[in-house]
């Protein structure tokens, strides 16, 4: 049945968003269902960095004259806030990075160089993007540890039976994803997390797909270390967040070297400047940082079970819609167990096609193995089309999807 609202106020939404008032030709407007790749930018958020830049640019934490000041305030009230969106105890548990990958990559290369070694386990589940597999895939080559992985069922649920068995294998980490990129699943992370730090593991939670578009608070879930990236949340490219306990990230080694980073320097060595500074090196992206904070006051006023709401409707309503194809199939599981991705094959198509045609009535969907080619290969195919919905997303889009669906059907018969 098709929801007569959700909600959000959606129209009220996408006045901030001017790119979703393009058409991709004339009288075609465009429908943007991509945004588990990366979200649209509201005007606050462009705002926010064009005033940056016109009235406080300078470099942090080194001057003293009072632009210098303006950007490092500006820098470390968007740490602040970034802390406070996703409950972490403080802001020196705020680490900025570039995005989800290389926040893993410094979990991997600084916590995982010095813990983890020949014989260790390290656990893993099949449903992973690359970016939690392949950082820990070369580790294990280097240090001769060994990778497991908690095996998913056909519905894309983990199988939890398992997960108890293999951490009776005393593994060393567990990483997991929050939330699936491909199915879409939301895994249980207070759950595992407890599991798992029983078992004696340090935990780190992928939640590049759980933090934009549901509550996520690190104390409730008691993650060592969750990284997201600020482009899936109506921040801008090139930043994204590690959040990871204090006193983990105070025992860690640095990851690279250089400005910043240090307390001291004499051509004998150096002693490292203190959390989060110490993984921080070189000029940071000062101004994509107080874009990303612009971004998170944009969902905190909207509030984050709201946006979980509205995407839960959208889901639940594509669903129903996506089954009505015939030949279809949709990967995942039941709507109240997954974000609002759906990925699905239609026989006789590939998806890169599926995806051009779509485009061709304005409807922009992913089309791959959205890095994440062993959970397919699990699943016996090479790629997925993946349409993804966000809080700028109508009810009415859905249906748009789904006319360009039978308009695929009626091309390859």
């Amino acid at each position: 049945m098709k929801p007569t609202t959700t909600v959000l106020d959606v129209a009220r939404i996408r006045e901030s968003f001017p790119i979703l008032q393009r058409e991709v030709s004339p009288g075609v407007p465009l429908v943007y269902l991509d945004s588990a790749a990366t979200s649209q930018r509201p005007v606050q958020v462009m705002q926010a960095i064009d005033e940056f830049y016109r009235k406080h640019n300078a470099n942090i934490h080194r001057g003293v004259h009072r632009l210098a000041e303006e950007a490092t305030e500006a820098y470390e009230a968007a740490r602040g806030r970034i802390a406070d969106f996703i409950g972490a105890a403080s802001p020196r548990e705020i680490v900025f990075v570039r995005n989800t990958t290389e926040a893993i990559n410094l979990v991997a290369r600084t916590w995982g160089e010095v813990n983890l070694g020949a014989g260790d386990v390290v656990l893993l589940t099949e449903m992973e993007h690359h970016s939690n597999l392949v950082p820990w895939q070369m580790l294990a080559a280097k240090l001769g540890f060994r990778l497991e992985f908690v095996p998913v069922d056909e519905q894309g649920l983990l199988d939890m039976d398992a997960y108890k068995e293999l951490l009776g294998h005393g593994p060393k980490l567990v990483g997991f994803t929050h939330m699936s990129n491909v199915t879409g699943t939301i895994n249980p992370a207070a759950e595992m997390t407890a599991m798992a730090h029983a078992a004696g593991a340090v935990v780190l939670v992928d939640g590049a797909q759980s933090v934009p578009h549901m509550p996520v608070d690190v104390q409730q879930i008691d993650a060592d270390f969750l990284a997201f990236s600020g482009h899936k949340m109506l921040g801008p490219t090139g930043v994204g967040a590690l959040y990871g306990r204090q006193e983990l990230l105070e025992a860690m080694p640095p990851f690279l070297g250089g400005g910043d980073m240090i307390k001291r320097v004499s051509l004998e060595g150096f002693s490292t400047n203190e959390v989060p500074y110490k993984f921080e090196a070189g000029t940071p992206a000062i101004a994509e940082a107080v874009g990303l904070g612009a971004a998170v006051d944009f969902l905190s006023e909207i509030g984050m079970a709201a946006v979980h709401a509205h995407e839960q409707v959208m889901i639940a309503y594509a669903l129903e819609r996506l089954e009505e194809v015939p030949g279809l199939r949709v990967f995942g599981p039941a709507p109240e167990l997954k974000g609002a991705v759906a990925s699905f094959t239609f026989p006789g198509a590939h998806p890169h096609d599926i995806a051009q045609i779509l485009d061709s009535v304005g409807v922009a969907v992913r089309a791959g193995h959205h890095c994440a080619m062993p959970l397919h290969q699990k699943f016996n195919i090479p790629a997925t089309t993946r349409a993804s919905f966000y809080i700028y997303n109508r009810i009415d889009e859905v249906d748009r999807l789904i006319e360009g669906l039978y308009k695929v059907r009626e091309y390859f018969g």
